[in-house]
C-alpha cells in the first residue's frame, strides 16, 4: 500500500481511533479539532480543589465488548467501577434508576418480598399495547402511567423538549426495568471501567504517533480535505452540505458547577431530577474512582439542556422522533455522501447517531479496517 495523506476531522473517540490505525497502517495523518484539547466530550481536568472533573459531563464506560476494552487496554490501566444512578422525588426522598423492586416500595408505599410481587406489580399497573408507536406508549406498557409520569415525561420534557408521545421509543428502550434488588446502571455489561488517570491521558497516549501531526483549535472548513488523499470527518453531515435538505437538531448541555460538602453514605454518583425545573441531573464526582480530592467538600456538576444553537452550536444528542423526520433527512445526506468516496463521515455528528463510547469505537474500528482492506 502506498503511504497516503489523510485528514481526519475530530479528536474524540472516532476520530482517534482512525487516526492511530491509519497512522500503524504507514499512512500520514493530519488530525484537527476546533477545541484546544483532545478527547472530544470525554476530555477531563484536575480542577483547582484536586477533583478530577469530565467537562462535558460523566463518561461511564460500559460493555460486553471485549475486543474494545482490549484496545483501550493497550492506552492506559482502567479500574472497575459500577455506576449508580437514584431520582429525586417530590417528597424529597431518593429512590432508584433504573426501576427496582425497592423504587417499586419507595413510589407506591408498598412490601415487595421478592421478584414475583415486583412483577405482579407492574403487570397490574401496566397497559397492554401490542405495538408502541412511541416513547410514551412503551413505557405505559412496560411501567405503567403513574411511573412514566414520574420518571419520565418531565425529564423528557427538558432533554428533548418533546413530549413522550413525539419520542422514539428505541430512546426509553435503553433503559432495563429490574425486578430485583440490582442497583447498578449497567448490570448487564462486563466490563465497566473507568480510566485510572483519566480520559485525557488515555488519549495523549493513544494518539502519541509519529505519523499522526495534531492542530488543535483548527476549525475544519470545506474544501479543506482536497489538500489530502482521503478524508475522515466527525463533522455535522448537515452543516458541511450547507443544511441543503434542512437542518439536523440537536440537544446541548450547559453545566454549572457547585461546590458542596460531601454526603457521608452516599453510594450513588449521579442524581437524577424528576421535577420541572431546568435540571436533569447532578453528578457527585469524588464518588468517581480517581477523583476525589480527600477533602470534606468537592465540586458537583449540575446539567441543564437546551437547544445547540443556544449553546455555541455545541452538538451533543441527535433528536429521535417517533416519526422519524430527522432520520429522513439525515438519510437524504448520507446518500449524497455517496458521491464523494474520498470523505467517509464518522463519530455522533457525521452519522447522526446517539453512539455510547464503546459502540463508537467498535464502528470505528471496523470502519477503518475496512478502509484499509480496500486501499491495500
Amino acid at each position: 500500500m502506498s503511504r497516503q495523506r489523510i485528514l481526519v476531522v475530530g479528536a474524540g473517540f472516532a476520530g482517534a481511533t482512525y487516526a492511530r490505525n491509519l497512522a500503524e497502517a504507514g499512512h500520514a495523518v493530519t488530525l484537527l479539532d476546533k477545541r484546544d484539547h483532545v478527547g472530544g466530550n470525554a476530555y477531563d481536568f484536575v480542577d483547582q480543589s484536586g477533583t478530577r472533573i469530565h467537562r462535558y459531563g460523566p463518561h461511564l464506560f460500559h460493555t460486553n465488548n471485549e475486543e474494545v476494552v482490549r484496545w483501550l487496554g493497550r492506552w492506559g490501566d482502567w479500574v472497575r467501577y459500577d455506576h449508580r444512578v437514584r431520582a429525586l422525588l417530590p417528597s424529597g426522598s431518593t429512590a432508584p434508576l433504573p426501576i427496582n423492586r425497592r423504587t417499586l416500595e419507595i413510589v407506591f408505599g408498598v412490601d415487595l418480598p421478592d421478584a414475583d410481587a415486583a412483577r405482579s406489580l407492574l403487570a397490574r399497573v401496566s397497559e397492554k399495547i401490542e405495538r408502541p408507536a412511541h416513547a410514551a406508549d412503551y413505557l405505559n406498557s412496560q411501567i405503567g402511567k403513574e411511573l412514566t409520569d414520574l420518571f419520565f415525561r418531565p425529564y423528557t420534557k427538558k432533554m428533548w423538549a418533546l413530549d413522550l408521545e413525539e419520542l422514539d421509543a428505541g430512546v426509553v428502550k435503553r433503559l432495563p426495568l429490574r425486578f430485583d434488588d440490582e442497583d447498578r446502571y449497567f448490570p448487564d455489561d462486563r466490563f465497566q471501567l473507568m480510566p485510572r488517570h483519566g480520559y485525557t491521558a488515555i488519549f495523549d497516549r493513544l494518539l502519541d504517533h509519529p505519523n499522526i501531526e495534531i492542530g488543535l483549535g483548527h476549525a475544519f472548513s470545506r474544501g479543506l480535505e482536497q489538500d489530502y488523499d482521503a478524508a475522515f470527518l466527525s463533522v455535522p453531515i448537515d452543516e458541511y452540505y450547507s443544511e441543503c435538505f434542512g437542518p439536523l437538531p440537536y440537544r446541548s448541555i450547559r453545566f454549572e458547577h457547585l461546590t458542596k460538602s460531601k454526603q457521608p453514605g452516599m453510594s450513588w454518583t449521579v442524581t437524577n431530577y424528576t421535577d420541572s425545573s431546568r435540571w436533569t441531573r447532578e453528578t457527585a464526582w469524588h464518588l468517581l474512582p480517581h477523583h476525589d480530592n480527600g477533602r470534606p467538600i468537592g465540586p458537583h456538576t449540575r446539567e441543564e439542556p437546551c437547544d445547540y444553537r443556544d449553546n455555541n452550536f455545541e452538538r451533543y444528542y441527535p433528536v429521535r422522533t417517533s416519526d422519524g423526520r430527522f432520520q429522513k433527512v439525515y438519510e437524504q445526506y448520507a446518500k449524497l455522501a455517496e458521491e464523494t468516496p474520498q470523505i467517509t463521515f464518522i463519530g455522533r455528528c457525521g452519522l447522526y447517531q446517539y453512539l455510547d463510547m464503546h459502540q463508537v469505537i467498535n464502528q470505528s474500528l471496523l470502519g477503518v479496517r475496512r478502509w484499509l482492506a480496500t486501499h491495500s
